[in-house]
């Protein structure tokens, strides 16, 4: 069992942890151009840092799903809802709903279900745009498994975009997760792939806008 509880990792409301490095480097870029006198690259920095500092913004969200209930684990918009022959980890039939995070949206990632974090798998690939097709398969991506107290098994997929360069997930295998709860982030544009079983009912079709751990995607039967 794990030793140490992942939910230390992200104390970091309202902005993601990882994004302070960024933001503090672009304030201090910006400063020193104020003080250069360089007013208008000043302007563009000062522009740079509030686009940064909105990318990293780690909101709090209000949950009304009931316990047989899935919740968006990212903010974007739904860019499939397709049936798939096997899902990995299960290697069973399953439904897979794909969620298109731009550069605007929140990156904060969400456990869609309790339960407890049976496995991760991680895979380098390339940076394709995360809304084409074929992202899925070929980008850098991380799988995390969560199996609900009744058995079932749900899995969220983290996939890089074009220009995200790192994945970051904060659970290891065993350890207990609630729905809603932060679990990682993608930074700067990706995509996220929630796989369940493929008897449970769709409540989003393509193109609805979701909200990481408030939007109810599905229900499990």
């Amino acid at each position: 069992m794990p030793t140490e509880d992942f939910r230390k990792k992200r104390s970091h409301v309202p902005v993601a942890r990882e994004g302070i490095p960024y933001i503090v480097a672009a304030m201090f870029t910006t400063l020193v151009a104020a003080i250069l006198g360089w007013a208008v690259l000043t302007v563009l920095l000062l522009a740079a840092t509030l686009l940064v500092g909105h990318f990293f913004r780690d909101p709090e969200r209000v949950m009304a799903a009931g316990e047989q209930d899935v919740v968006s684990p990212a903010d974007g918009k739904v860019i499939a809802v397709q049936r798939v022959e096997s899902v990995r980890f299960t290697n069973r039939p399953g439904l897979k709903i794909s969620i298109f995070m731009s550069v605007l949206d929140v990156h904060v990632n969400r456990i869609p279900v309790a339960g407890t974090v049976r496995g991760l798998f991680y895979r380098k690939g390339r940076f394709i745009a995360a809304n084409q097709a074929d992202a899925g398969e070929k980008n850098e991506q991380n799988w995390v498994h969560v199996q609900t107290d009744s058995g079932t098994d749900v899995v969220v997929t983290q996939v890089a975009g074009l220009i995200a360069r790192r994945i970051v997930c904060w659970p290891v295998p065993g350890d207990r997760v609630l729905m809603g709860e932060r679990f990682g982030m993608i930074r700067f544009g990706s995509r996220v792939d929630i796989y369940v079983p493929d008897d449970s009912e769709v409540l989003v079709s393509r193109g609805r806008q979701v909200f990481g751990g408030e939007t109810v995607l599905c229900r499990l039967k």
